[in-house]
């Protein structure tokens, strides 16, 4: 399970939690303009803008968690088990994988405008990268600096919904999620009022008490409210350390520890890893479950009009700043 938010301060930013029980070894990739990127269906790209993110590279192919390109486009997919419906070919159509998906939307677009008229005219159809890696069932959050969108590939087709909250985990489906928001209208940042009877003389007894009933599991609906609620009342100053720290904070609201989740056998899901993406300078931000330390990958420090991947392992150990 993951969750995915968009934040804004005077950059604007964009990342996510992968909350998995196993790690692909996934690293920090630079897909630079001129990598020729090779599509199942549609027509080769060789040339594009560039792309930093979270990828598995397979077969010199980066499988891109979530990513974002030099224009200021972010993209991530999440889980999305049992709605998730992948299609037959279409002739009328731009037949686009799974995996391909996140390259073919960040290679040609600058912004949500771009990725409008591409999804106009995109099907996402049933095709795996391999036999030993089949196709995830995904949705996924579209970001610019100003606007986000969720798409989804179900039963009845490619739905695409305004994403007014800039949030999205995993199960239900998109507008669910938004309708659910309004069983939490209630809440506040603000200590309660006694409106239960005004013929008991009902007090406050903690800070916080404003919020109670928001959702503190780890089940994807409640994730999406709580992330929503932190994230739509979260307060930053402007600087680039006060803003990703914050980023990881709303991120951390909703992290997943060992141990709470089972999955069988030995494994319990985690938070591999959360990023935060400046959208505006195009540095990719990251931390891993056992490295609280925020490392960071500045994709403009590269040769970006090169024409093969660059590579950055995770920093998984834990970085311990000794002050004597």
């Amino acid at each position: 399970m993951c969750t995915a938010i968009t934040y804004k301060t005077k950059n604007h930013y964009f990342g996510r939690n992968l909350d998995l029980e196993y790690s692909y070894k996934e690293t920090v990739t630079i897909t630079p303009r001129n990598y020729s990127f090779k599509f199942r269906k549609v027509n080769d790209i060789n040339n594009h803008y560039a792309i930093i993110g979270m990828a598995y590279v397979a077969d010199n192919y980066p499988l891109y968690y979530d990513a974002i390109n030099e224009k200021g486009l972010g993209m991530a997919g999440l889980n999305f088990p049992t709605n998730a419906d992948y299609k037959e070919e279409r002739s009328d159509k731009d037949n686009i994988a799974p995996f391909e998906f996140i390259p073919w939307i960040l290679s040609q677009c600058a912004n949500i405008d771009d990725a409008k008229k591409l999804l106009s005219k995109i099907n996402i159809v049933n095709i795996n990268f391999s036999e030993q890696l089949p196709a995830s069932p995904l949705h996924w959050i579209i970001a610019d600096k100003e606007n986000s969108i969720t798409v989804e590939c179900v039963k009845e087709g490619l739905k695409i919904y305004d994403n007014p909250v800039g949030v999205l985990t995993n199960n239900p489906t998109f507008d669910i999620h938004m309708f659910n928001l309004n069983n939490y209208m209630s809440l506040s940042i603000e200590q309660p009022v006694n409106n239960f009877s005004k013929k008991l003389n009902l007090e406050t007894y903690s800070r916080g008490m404003g919020a109670l009933g928001l959702p503190g599991d780890l089940s994807s609906a409640s994730r999406f409210v709580k992330a929503t609620f932190t994230k739509m009342n979260s307060i930053s100053g402007d600087s680039e350390s006060e803003s990703i720290s914050q980023f990881f904070h709303i991120l951390g609201s909703v992290d997943q520890q060992r141990g709470c989740v089972h999955m069988g056998n030995d494994k319990y899901e985690i938070t591999i890893y959360s990023s935060c993406c400046n959208l505006d300078k195009g540095i990719y931000y990251y931390t891993t479950y056992e490295n609280s330390q925020i490392t960071g990958v500045d994709m403009n420090k590269e040769n970006l009009d090169a024409s093969s991947l660059i590579n950055y392992d995770l920093i998984n150990g834990q970085q311990i700043f000794m002050q004597n």
